[in-house]
């Protein structure tokens, strides 16, 4: 039972970039596999990238190309890389295990908005 703590999240104008960093326990990623979802107001949650316990990974279709997960062992960091950031990239980022099957390891996500 982990809460993890995003940030990174920002204003940015579109086609801007940003790096999003999740903190999770030491040595958590060679436990378990870790993605990054995002849920924009009034939508539900949507997977945007995820990686298994040893570094596969897997883009969701409408991101791929703009996006790129990565993760630090010896920080126990997860990132997200974001790029050329379009205004329907706006919503509250998140990261948790995959599947996320307990709800307590929601964090408080980080928001990200794109907006001139």
């Amino acid at each position: 039972q982990v809460q993890f703590v995003e940030s990174g999240g920002a204003l940015v104008q579109p086609g801007g970039s940003l790096k999003l960093s999740c903190a999770a326990p030491r040595n958590f990623f060679s436990q378990y596999a870790m993605a990054w979802y995002r849920q924009a107001p009034g939508k539900d949650r949507e997977e945007i990238a995820r990686m298994s316990i040893n570094r596969v990974t897997t883009y969701n279709r409408l991101i791929r190309g703009r996006c790129t997960i990565s993760r630090d062992d010896a920080k126990d960091t997860l990132y997200l890389e974001l790029f050329n950031l379009i205004p329907e990239d706006t919503a509250v980022y998140f990261c948790n295990i995959y599947p996320p099957t307990d709800i307590r390891s929601w964090g408080r996500g980080t928001q990200v908005t794109v907006s001139s």
